[in-house]
């Protein structure tokens, strides 16, 4: 027998046949990884796309911003705990996203003090307001003539976010701490009448006393100005006699042209010892819906109608005009002036009284009692009074 081996049959058609069929497997393999590869895509994008959607709806919310309102920064506040402050007030939609934002933004020093942001506002805006600080915030606030000290309290507070008026106030008529005091009244801590009515700018991070001390100052370079330093040598007061005058003037006159008359009208009566009987101080610090026969009864001594002399401070700020007509009063009548003619010969001639006599302002002067009653019962008749 034959020992060598038989020879095995290739069949060519069965080889070609085997490799179609692996081809065809890894095709498939292939095309199942090529669809889940894209599936994964598709919710990668999916999921990145509705992240950023998410991220940006937050950043900047739908709608219109809220009004705009008051947001304080307080002490020892940091980007966590201040976030969740704004949240919680409404500024912002979601704190941690803030904080995303503010990080990505190149981040946020933090600085105490009242600042200006509308609710749901795009936090970039938020960021650029939070980023402003107070010092560099400024509110105008015009006090006009004639304001009391609670006057410019209640308008700093309605302009100013955060203004502390009762502290405003306290702190112009508390002699305790620090004094603030004037060149023109050493030693009085009633800073009434001493406050120069003007337009201001006034700082967010300004305190009371800062803008009590500036409103002293510009008085006192106003009152420089006028020649209030001479007074003594002009009209025989000091400088705060003159101002309390000045602050009665601001008062009463409605006219420019009045306002000298009614000074001589004071400086007539206090030189007479007469009353000066003077409307605007009954209402000092008193409810202005109080009927005024009331008032001219009531024990105080701002009621010039029981107590001579002047009062012993200031009822407002007078202004500019009010300061130069107390430091120039108007003359007398002439002895030619019909005022005068009832006069006995050689009594002096001096407007003692006054009374409004239209609705434009305008003051009727007189020179006795009887031409002054006359005034008032013209006035009455014309539903001036």
């Amino acid at each position: 027998m034959s020992s060598r081996r038989p020879e095995v049959d290739r069949d060519p058609n069965a080889l070609l046949r085997t490799v179609v069929v692996l081809r065809r497997r890894e095709r498939t393999w292939l095309g199942r990884i090529a669809v889940a590869a894209s599936i994964i895509a598709l919710l990668v994008v999916t999921i990145y796309g509705l992240t950023t959607w998410r991220y940006l709806q937050r950043v900047n919310p739908p709608g219109d911003p809220g009004a705009a309102q008051t947001f304080e920064v307080v002490e020892g506040d940091e980007l966590y705990s201040l976030s969740r402050r704004l949240e919680a007030s409404g500024f912002v939609v979601d704190d941690s996203t803030f904080r995303r934002y503010v990080d990505g933004e190149g981040g946020l020093e933090i600085v105490p003090g009242f600042y200006t942001l509308r609710p749901r506002d795009h936090m970039g805006n938020l960021l650029r307001a939070l980023r402003t600080p107070p010092e560099e915030t400024f509110w105008k606030v015009t006090i006009p003539e004639g304001y009391t000290i609670s006057q410019m309290a209640e308008r700093l507070s309605e302009t100013v976010p955060g203004f502390d008026g009762a502290a405003f106030v306290s702190r112009a008529f508390d002699p305790d701490g620090p004094i603030i005091e004037s060149r023109y009244a050493p030693g009085v801590t009633n800073l009434e009448g001493l406050l120069f009515p003007d337009t201001y700018s006034i700082a967010g991070d300004e305190t009371p006393s800062q803008i009590l001390l500036r409103m002293v100052r510009l008085m006192e370079r106003v009152g420089r100005q006028e020649g209030l330093d001479d007074s003594g040598a002009t009209v025989g007061l000091d400088p705060y006699q003159v101002l309390t005058i000045a602050s009665m003037i601001e008062r009463e006159a409605k006219t420019e042209k009045d306002r000298p008359i009614i000074a001589r009208v004071i400086y007539n009566r206090l030189a007479m010892g007469m009353k000066l009987e003077i409307d605007a101080t009954l209402y000092y610090g008193q409810d202005p819906e109080t009927p005024f026969d009331e008032l001219k009864t009531l024990d105080t001594p701002y009621n010039t109608y029981l107590v001579g002399g002047l009062p012993p401070t200031p009822i407002a700020s007078p202004g500019r005009a009010s300061i130069a007509a107390a430091l120039a009063p108007a003359p007398n009548p002439l002895p030619s002036d019909p005022l005068c003619a009832d006069l006995p010969t050689g009594a002096p001639c001096a407007y003692l009284y006054y009374v409004l006599s239209d609705r434009d302002g305008n003051h009727a002067f007189a020179v006795t009692l009887d031409q002054h009653e006359a005034n008032v019962a013209t006035a009455i008749a014309e539903g001036v009074l």
